[in-house]
């Protein structure tokens, strides 16, 4: 799932942040570039270098449960670009022998630990290009690698990898609430101001992710559940329902989950039915549904796929957030509400299954005989349903069937046969001219409460009216 999440980030960095990184943007293939443009440095200033920028993160705790450090470093000046000591480039990896490029790695961690504020394109411009440049040399470094990545390494990863990822994102710009106003697919996504560096360490995060010399038993213990479980993707849904109706990435998130779903294991979970129900039919209610509202669905359909009961479910909770005065908002949910029906055949009701599946059983030649025997008893029964399905059942299968049947009744005894549908006919009408007249009561009472509304006249209630049956 890791691997999913760091692919669907985004390759290209936005044109307004290229000058405020030396003038040079990266992308996924220029990332693997080693960087030419490393200074040596005297071992003293690397390794005051490496103290200043990481006195703040002794100790490595794993990425899913780091997110206290940001705190201290969102207050820790040396974490912010104003480090009183120098922030100078380490030697390359070119430039020292194999038994020093571990320590020179793990020296290369320690200083890539220091965050720049990216909101003053011109501030610490020169660190910031060493920075980036050491970047692209540590996921040249881990993509290279050629034995297995020890414990040491693993924390140092995590812990640079921690400190420049987890920080609190931006609020999109207010348009977003009229968004479903504009088409906005055309335009390009706004990028954090970081990027340049935080593209960098997503690449650094897949490629050590994906490597073969790292050693997954060894790396749970660093990269735990905590930062991919669904339910932290859970909880961004439910701030973004019913608190915020602010965004980061939802659509990049329900695009993940699309992917998720469609390898759910059948029968599904309980867990995952619980997901839809209040996690994804509730994303139908913001207002800026037409952002993401193609993933969504896609994940919707995935379910209805999975499981054709959650049919009834997904439709109910559409109904439940139907926008009745937003008339593009009501075009998206018809045209969800078809991909739904399209993913459920009617054959696969429940109802139709269970009335198909009980006239199947006219086609085991055992029960048939068992049937004509007892016909006497049964047809009397069945008669008034068969009738009823012959007539108007939705599901032309049903109809079929039902038809079938009532043929093997009449042609075995057509006496019984039309003794039970002159009683069904009775019964009918017996049913209608009830009906008609419990309806000329109603409207008889109407008519007197009308007038007695109109003349102000006090409408008395027969005792009897008014009488209870007492309990027990």
């Amino acid at each position: 799932m890791i691997k999913q999440i760091l692919n669907r980030l985004p390759k290209k960095p936005p044109k307004s942040v290229e000058t405020r990184d030396g003038g040079v943007a990266y992308t996924s293939s220029s990332i693997t570039s080693t960087s030419s443009r490393s200074n040596d440095v005297s071992s003293n200033r690397l390794g005051s270098s490496g103290t200043t920028s990481t006195s703040n993160a002794n100790s490595a705790p794993s990425i899913g449960s780091n997110n206290g450090n940001l705190f201290y470093q969102a207050v820790n000046p040396k974490v912010n670009g104003n480090q009183s000591a120098p922030y100078e480039a380490l030697p390359s990896f070119r430039d020292v022998p194999n038994s020093e490029k571990q320590n020179l790695f793990i020296r290369k961690l320690n200083l890539c630990c220091t965050v720049f504020d990216f909101s003053d394109p011109t501030k610490n411009l020169k660190e910031k290009d060493v920075k980036r440049q050491t970047l692209v040399e540590l996921v040249d470094y881990v993509s290279s690698a050629n034995g297995k990545f020890p414990e040491t390494v693993m924390v140092e990863i995590v812990k640079m990898v921690s400190t420049n990822l987890f920080r609190t994102l931006t609020s999109p710009p207010r348009e977003n609430k009229i968004s479903e106003a504009f088409d906005l697919d055309e335009e390009e996504p706004s990028m954090d101001p970081a990027w340049p560096h935080l593209q960098v360490v997503y690449e650094c995060l897949l490629r050590f992710v994906a490597s073969p010399e790292t050693d997954a038993k060894l790396a749970k213990r660093y990269i735990d559940h905590s930062f991919v479980l669904r339910k932290a993707i859970n909880n961004i849904f439910y701030r973004f329902i019913f608190e915020t109706e602010k965004h980061n990435g939802i659509a990049e998130l329900l695009e993940i989950l699309g992917s998720i779903i469609n390898g759910f294991a059948l029968p599904l979970k309980e867990e995952h039915k619980l997901f839809l129900v209040r996690a994804l039919i509730p994303l139908h209610k913001p207002k800026c549904l037409s952002m993401y509202h193609q993933q969504l669905s896609y994940c919707i359909t995935q379910f209805v796929e999975k499981d054709c009961k959650l049919a009834d479910t997904v439709i109910r909770g559409m109904l439940k957030y139907w926008p009745v005065t937003n008339s593009s908002k009501e075009v998206m949910f018809l045209n969800e509400l078809e991909e739904v029906l399209e993913a459920t055949q009617p054959a696969e009701f429940q109802r139709c299954m269970v009335a198909e599946r009980a006239l199947f059983l006219w086609n085991n030649d055992h029960i048939e005989n068992l049937i004509k025997q007892s016909r006497h008893v049964i047809l009397p029964i069945i008669f008034p349903a068969l009738e009823r399905n012959a007539r108007n059942h939705w599901n032309q299968a049903v109809q079929s069937l039902t038809l079938n049947v009532r043929k093997i009744f009449s042609d075995i005894d057509p006496e019984l046969f039309e003794e039970c549908s002159l009683k069904f006919q009775e019964d009918e009408s017996r049913d209608e001219e009830m009906k008609s007249r419990r309806e000329a009561i109603w409207k008889r009472l109407e008519e007197i409460a009308v007038v007695k509304a109109t003349s102000n006249e006090p409408v008395l209630v027969s005792p009897k009216a008014t009488r209870r049956t007492p309990s027990g």
